[in-house]
């Protein structure tokens, strides 16, 4: 398997001078709006949401909001025809839609509306004409978190009719102070942890940052900022707001002189009273010289600063413990850089579920062994059973391949199961069929990145409907490196941790596929990427993810591919060659369909990209070895703190067609607009304020339709 290099390509001084960055770009599917914290209502654009079956956004009939609306909801499409929104409430209870369409047939009309699994029949009561809207409200029971709704012309259903959008009120409640409150609602994964940053507890150290300059530490923290403990007794300090029985602790140490890293634990106490230590180790951190680096500190450049470690303390600390990490005499490092801390209950290891066999059961035991070829062997004994292969607590040594073929896998959970590698080898393989991979951690022991020779965690053809759901990678090569023939595939609910490439990339023929509610920090290429690689990638979305801290490129981009989105997701802390988002052309085929980029919060994103000298904006969008003439509808997006131009439209081709609405900038160290590309597009409701440099920088002959609601540029 080859991974794409999205280091950029030199340029000569001319173009260097010529480049300007940033802009973002996602696919058909919408999803809400950022609202803040205690608001409750949010408005969904039809057009921008996940339309199948012949439903199509149009443009025909004036009156619209948006862009446009949804129509295809003919008698052609019947059975088929469906518009899907997500739609995140902070809690769970009642709430209500309002559908505002219209039907300008002369009688009333239904569809049909799931929510919550439960499936109703809307009638839509005829307006004056196909230029007049109405609208109906409908009462909505919501779940805490992601909530998928569908407006379908069923066989039932006499349809005919246009959808404008959705007006979504969900239930309102005070924040509990867990992940996510500060943060605006519906932005970003729900996580099972509590995150304590170090530099806002209490310290005997040293601050590190803020600063965001390439090669320095504190440009690879969480927030550019960190902790630094060099003498004996220097500390960081956290009271836990929840129970916890465990941490996950990102940190740096130094490096071997000879690149191979080194070990050191690392002191714990509990309101004074001592813990098991942490032990640390740098060696799968630092890589140095030209990409793809390697570990021989001679070539200079260091970087990858950071790495994570995680402890079962065996007891549960209750909120409102201190929390000490604390360099003794004991723990030998020159220096512990202390980023972030992450806290959680993990709950007992889980019990032979009912339709799995147990693999102890089958020969496969935990331990120092290899068991690749056991392993391999119960999953085919599982299958030809009728049942799924579940994995007891225990670390699991493979070197190779486990080869997945319409199988389930299923651990104790991701802090009781892990799969660890060997080397750059063993990782899952999907080879066809519909199969399920849970609960369970993968750990390789890649240090360094070799596109040809090292394994992905999970990778391969995954079939028609398979799960990838409750998994924690870290170590490997790539996260998932999905191939086509994929079609619907489910990951959600991921911890991808310092690969080495990717954390998420759908190759090639890859369809209607959904990342959703993860936690990607570190990788060494994009942290998700679609790559329409000689097939396009189509309807599939990134989801309500949360992105930190790429080392190099993107927090998300798409190249290529048709009615794919990017969705509110929360990307924070790009660090080089890297925007928040970017929607390109220059890996992969031509765009084929409408890319759409909604709802997502992009803060401290946008880079340089130094083999260019060129800074990226925080938005990108980057049309390079082809023209974008799809439609690239940039919607309900807010900036905070670019590190340059909020929005970069680039290079040397053309877009034809960009749409943005609602996009607040807020605060940026260049421009807020900048571009240099032919072609046109609409803005409508872009705020900009707070830009270092002037607020729009256009040239390249662009031309920019002004609608209703801009200020500031």
């Amino acid at each position: 398997m080859t991974i794409h290099r999205t280091t950029p390509r030199p340029r000569n001084s001319v173009a260097i001078a010529a480049l300007l960055l940033a802009l973002t770009g996602a696919a058909s599917y919408t999803l809400a709006a950022p609202t803040p914290a205690h608001a409750a209502t949010a408005v969904l654009q039809s057009e921008a949401a996940v339309l199948t079956g012949g439903a199509k956004a149009e443009s025909e009939h004036a009156g619209y909001t948006g862009t446009g609306y949804v129509g295809g909801y003919t008698d052609a499409n019947k059975g088929n025809a469906t518009t899907t929104y997500t739609v995140q409430s902070a809690n769970a209870g009642n709430g209500s839609v309002k559908i505002r369409y219209a039907n300008g047939t002369g009688s009333a009309k239904t569809l049909t509306l799931t929510a919550g699994g439960t499936a109703r029949q809307i009638t839509l009561p005829a307006t004056s004409g196909w230029a007049a809207w109405s609208t109906v409200d409908v009462p909505v029971t919501f779940a805490q978190g992601a909530n998928t709704l569908a407006l379908k012309f069923t066989a039932a259903d006499s349809g005919n009719v246009n959808l404008d959008s959705l007006t979504v009120t969900t239930p309102t409640a005070p924040g509990d102070g867990g992940p996510g409150d500060g943060d605006p609602s519906g932005v970003g994964a729900t996580l099972p942890f509590t995150t304590y940053e170090a530099e806002a507890g209490t310290f005997k150290g040293s601050a590190v940052g803020p600063d965001r300059t390439y090669l320095t530490v504190a440009s690879e923290a969480s927030g550019r900022k960190a902790v630094k403990l060099t003498q004996t007794g220097d500390y960081v300090e956290v009271k836990l707001t929840k129970p916890a029985n465990a941490i996950n602790l990102r940190y740096s140490l130094p490096d071997s002189s000879d690149g191979k890293g080194i070990d050191a634990t690392l002191s714990a106490y509990a309101d004074g009273k001592a813990l098991p230590d942490l032990r640390l180790t740098s060696r799968y951190a630092w890589v140095y010289g030209a990409y793809p680096y390697t570990n021989n500190p001679g070539e200079g450049q260091g970087h990858r600063f950071f790495d994570e470690t995680r402890i079962n303390f065996g007891q549960t600390l209750p909120a409102g413990t201190v929390l000490r990490l604390q360099k003794d005499t004991g723990d030998t490092a020159s220096s512990y850089t202390v980023d972030l801390i992450e806290a959680e209950e993990t709950g007992a290891a889980a019990i032979l579920p009912s339709g799995y066999v147990s693999a102890r059961d089958l020969g496969v035991t935990p331990g120092g062994q290899d068991v690749t070829a056991a392993l391999n062997t119960a999953l085919n004994t599982a299958k030809s059973q009728g049942k799924g292969l579940f994995l007891p607590a225990g670390i699991y040594k493979i070197s190779d391949h486990i080869n997945l073929s319409g199988v389930k896998l299923r651990g104790a959970g991701v802090w009781h199961t892990v799969l660890r590698g060997t080397g750059l080898k063993g990782g899952l393989f999907g080879q066809g069929g519909t199969s399920t991979v849970e609960n369970l951690t993968i750990d390789g022991e890649n240090t360094v990145r070799d596109d040809a020779g090292g394994h992905a965690a999970i990778e391969g053809n995954f079939g028609t409907g398979s799960v990838i759901k409750d998994v924690w990678i870290q170590h490997t090569k790539v996260g998932l490196w999905i191939s086509g023939p994929t079609t619907g595939l489910k990951a959600s609910d991921l911890r991808i941790r310092n690969t080495y490439a990717d954390g998420v990339n759908l190759h090639g023929a890859v369809k209607d596929t959904v990342i959703s509610n993860s936690s990607i920090r570190g990788t060494g290429d994009d942290a998700l990427a679609m790559w329409s690689d000689g097939a396009a990638v189509t309807n599939s979305a990134f989801r309500n993810n949360t992105v930190q801290l790429p080392t190099l490129a993107n927090g998300a981009a798409v190249y290529g591919g048709s009615g794919n989105s990017v969705e509110n997701n929360l990307i924070s802390d790009t660090v080089v060659a890297a925007a928040g988002i970017t929607v390109s052309t220059r890996f992969g085929e031509p765009f084929s369909g409408t890319t759409t980029v909604s709802g997502n919060l992009l803060r401290r994103t946008g880079s340089m990209e130094v083999n260019w000298n060129a800074k990226l904006g925080a938005l990108w969008v980057y049309a390079d070895r082809y023209d974008i003439t799809q439609p690239v509808v940039l919607t309900n997006n807010t900036i905070e703190d670019s590190t340059y131009s909020g929005l970069l439209v680039s290079w040397q081709k053309q877009v034809s067609d960009l749409r943005v609405g609602d996009l607040t900038i807020n605060k940026t160290g260049h421009h807020g607009i900048e571009g240099n590309a032919a072609g046109k597009g609409t803005f409508s409701n872009t705020k900009i304020t707070q830009t270092t440099a002037t607020p729009l920088n256009m040239t390249g002959g662009f031309t920019i339709q002004r609608e209703s609601g801009n200020s500031g540029w």
